[in-house]
């Protein structure tokens, strides 16, 4: 009798035991239980999110996908300045709770659009570097030397409004920290003789460059899904950010919505990678260029999403040359998506 019976396979109970330390988010399959602490997400293919409380089945039957995050708090040092490694900051931030005034919360849609099969602490935290130092470096923040106590205010201020606007996470503190016991120059000077052997024949000691990742499909996929996903939220952002009381600069910022409204539908009928046309395969270099472009387009996302934490806190008088940056983003995001759809070099704008 036994041998006419099998029972199915059990399925690998899902380790959640580095939830709320080393891992902030992980993938997973409906019917499990969200754990204590802890928040489920389900994912439908259009990329909306709906929250679970703990305790409950994660039911994600026809969606995309299922998560379960931890909030937090989480504490992590930050590099503000990539060249100035032993200046540190240390940062306690905590993952927002469910606000209703608003459709999706961004830490959602940051999972949705973002993570892969789990979300790590280093990872996120990496991204919240990169952001910081990109604002640094293009003075959308400044923390100058010997920062005055109103200098401080003013970057946290700006700091908050970024992790809120582009991660959906808030500050809980953050104070400076010397972190030249953990920086190992000779390795650093090492790595930078290594990446700029003719800088360093002549005795200057040249930043070593960050190396680009491969280009590949998943890259691509990747960047694509992003810009679908979260275009419409920065078109939204942008609307309800500011409302100019100016004919000019409300006809500009009437005109970038305009241009963002036919960016997200550039972005959400974009060809396929590998086709030249329906029958026709594209060309492996021509490939790699669309790769490029979509990159481009993503680097264009990523600068929109800071502008909106500036626009959120901005005064009236800051309004103009906000806008102009506003506009340089949009025309590098037009020109990134359009090289992206072009078959050939050649069609590029």
């Amino acid at each position: 009798m036994m041998g006419f019976f099998k029972w199915g396979a059990r399925a690998a109970a899902l380790d959640t035991s580095t939830l709320g330390t080393a891992t902030l988010a992980l993938s997973m399959p409906s019917g499990c239980v969200v754990p204590e602490g802890c928040v489920g997400l389900v994912v439908d293919a259009g990329g909306r999110t709906r929250r679970v409380a703990e305790g409950a089945k994660l039911s994600s039957c026809g969606a995309a996908a299922g998560w379960c995050f931890h909030p937090g708090p989480y504490q992590w040092e930050l590099r503000p300045f990539a060249q100035v490694p032993e200046i540190g900051l240390r940062l306690n931030f905590s993952v927002d709770s469910l606000d209703p005034r608003v459709s999706q919360q961004r830490f959602d849609l940051y999972l949705a659009s973002e993570a892969q099969d789990q979300l790590a602490l280093d990872a996120f935290c990496g991204a919240i570097e990169a952001a910081l130092q990109r604002e640094l470096a293009q003075g959308g923040l400044d923390l100058p030397p010997c920062t005055t106590l109103d200098e401080w205010n003013a970057f946290r201020a700006g700091f908050n409004q970024l992790l809120y606007t582009r991660f959906g996470v808030t500050v809980d503190d953050c104070v400076p920290v010397d972190l030249a016991a953990q920086v190992d120059y000779a390795q650093i000077l090492l790595a930078r003789i290594e990446a700029n052997p003719v800088a360093a024949s002549e005795n200057v000691i040249a930043p070593a460059p960050t190396p680009a990742p491969i280009p590949n499909a998943a890259t691509d996929r990747h960047a694509l899904r992003r810009l679908f996903l979260e275009l419409p939220y920065v078109m939204c952002g942008l609307r309800q950010a500011v409302l100019p009381s100016g004919q000019a600069l409300f006809r500009q910022h009437q005109a970038l919505l305009e241009r963002l409204d036919l960016a997200s539908l550039a972005a959400s009928t974009m060809p396929a990678l590998e086709l030249a046309s329906p029958c026709e395969r594209l060309a492996d270099a021509e490939q790699v260029r669309r790769i490029a472009h979509s990159r481009a387009a993503l680097m264009a996302l990523d600068e929109a999403w800071s502008l909106l934490a500036r626009l959120r806190h901005a005064a009236d008088t800051q309004l103009e040359a906000l806008f102009d940056d506003a506009d340089r983003i949009v025309a590098n995001l037009e020109t990134a998506l359009a090289g992206r759809r072009a078959i050939s070099e050649s069609e590029q704008l």
